[in-house]
């Protein structure tokens, strides 16, 4: 079983700090949902949690870092899916099914959470490489692989996941007005022109 991380936590908070932790994120969920993402800066959830303003750069290092653990648990929710959840998205179905699957579950997630993943995107330098991400391209990777093993499956699983890019969602539901229905198809789409198998009937 492939060990996929989100965010990096320290393994052993002491109680105390896994509370403020725990109160930080409360506060700056519950800011999100008063005020929207841009209601959330490293000063209103220290005032929100009633902590100092170093207390929340101590355990977030910037409000990129507060938002990504936001994301977390939705991140660690859709891990236990592919990881061990029911087929087709977790294991147990051809690994062709559950490729289409995390596609779309991946892609109404990024749907339900748009404003938060769009703030939340680190910069350039620290995108690709951040654990969720990781996470996720290994596990493509590895259909991938059980797919079309003669493909170069590390830079393919880039190419699939930059069509759930969140900015991109953004930008064809949106600014395009483009309905999920037409987003979900294109996924399977891909996923059939990649891997050189037919779409699904």
């Amino acid at each position: 079983m492939l060990e996929l991380g989100t965010a990096p936590e320290e393994p052993c908070l002491r109680a105390d700090a896994a509370r403020n932790r725990a109160r930080l994120l409360e506060a700056a969920a519950r800011l999100i949902a008063e005020h929207g993402v841009a209601g959330v800066t490293m000063e209103a959830v220290a005032s929100a949690a009633r902590v100092g303003k170093g207390t929340v750069f101590r355990r977030f290092g910037d409000r990129t870092g507060l938002l990504m653990a936001l994301l977390d648990h939705s991140g660690r929710r859709l891990q236990a899916d592919f990881l061990g959840g029911p087929p087709p998205l977790g294991p147990g179905a051809p690994p062709l099914e559950r490729l289409r699957a995390f596609g779309v579950a991946v892609l109404y997630r990024s749907a339900e959470q748009l404003e938060l993943q769009l703030a939340a995107q680190p910069e350039a330098c620290r995108r690709f490489s951040h654990p969720a991400t990781q996470a996720l391209r290994t596990h493509v990777t590895m259909l991938l692989r059980q797919i079309v093993p003669d493909a170069d499956c590390e830079l393919l699983a880039h190419t699939l996941l930059a069509s759930l890019d969140p900015a991109l969602i953004h930008h064809l539901t949106r600014q395009r007005g483009m309905p999920m229905a037409r987003l979900e198809a294109a996924w399977v789409d891909l996923v059939a022109r990649v891997t050189r198998t037919q779409r699904p009937a």
